[in-house]
């Protein structure tokens, strides 16, 4: 699958939530909602999780409160990297960074668990490679 990024530098085509990636491995939303848990705090149930994507005029999303999607719809960008104000109070509540992930967590975080929850939305590194 081509990489999709989102809106906020999330990257779709490698989150368990996207709706391809689900319709091949149902069994990956129990596993997601255990792993945003462990590394993010916040629940979803299994059942729930299932996602057109913020890029898609689909209804089916995962976080309906995101700031972003919005705000770079009414802006007419593809990102925020293309945005005036870049990085803004609304990107800044959705940047994830491994390495903080990483402090807080206060344990090494296998590979593998990085690979399912944290990848995905590693969109800080994401956005500084590519516009700093």
């Amino acid at each position: 699958m081509e990489a999709i990024i989102t809106r906020c530098g999330y990257r779709c085509d490698l989150c368990l939530a996207y709706k391809p990636n689900i319709e091949a491995h149902p069994e990956n939303r129990q596993i997601l909602s255990d792993g945003w848990y462990k590394y993010f705090g916040f629940r979803i149930q299994a059942e729930d999780i299932y996602c057109d994507g913020c890029l898609s005029e689909g209804d089916k999303l995962i976080d309906k409160s995101c700031p972003v999607r919005p705000c770079a719809i009414e802006r007419r960008i593809d990102h925020c990297g293309q945005c005036e104000v870049f990085v803004c109070e609304k990107l800044q509540s959705r940047l994830v960074d491994f390495d903080e992930i990483q402090v807080r967590f206060g344990e090494a975080i296998p590979q593998e668990d990085r690979q399912r929850f944290i990848t995905p939305y590693e969109n800080k590194a994401r956005f500084t490679n590519r516009f700093a």
